[in-house]
């Protein structure tokens, strides 16, 4: 007699329990990935999605390469900031990193 089958692994009868055990704890471990890694980013770009939509002019605002400016022109793609006396640059909206000071209203 083999010892594999006397422990019982090649599938036969006493694995039913384990099997449910197993998917216990696949959807605990996928309940921690969740709350810890996925929803947290989600929040994280929803909150810079909600930035790069509000964008005004006279924001100053800081470029994902560091660069700082003021907003004199907007489009759908392209944000124009002024980085110094009559030096305008054009940037994606993707590539605004931070809203460092909204325009008083």
């Amino acid at each position: 007699m083999n010892l594999a089958y006397a422990l019982g692994f090649p599938g036969g009868g006493g694995a039913a329990g384990g099997d449910f055990s197993f998917i216990i704890m696949m959807a605990v471990l996928f309940g921690i990935f969740y709350f810890l890694l996925i929803r947290p980013q989600q929040k994280k770009q929803k909150e810079i999605k909600d930035m790069i939509a509000n964008l005004a002019h006279g924001d100053l605002v800081m470029t994902s390469g560091g660069i700082q400016g003021k907003v004199v022109g907007l489009t759908d793609t392209v944000v124009t900031i002024e980085i110094a006396d009559k030096v305008k640059i054009k940037v994606g909206r993707n590539f605004i990193g931070a809203v460092l000071q909204k325009e008083p209203k």
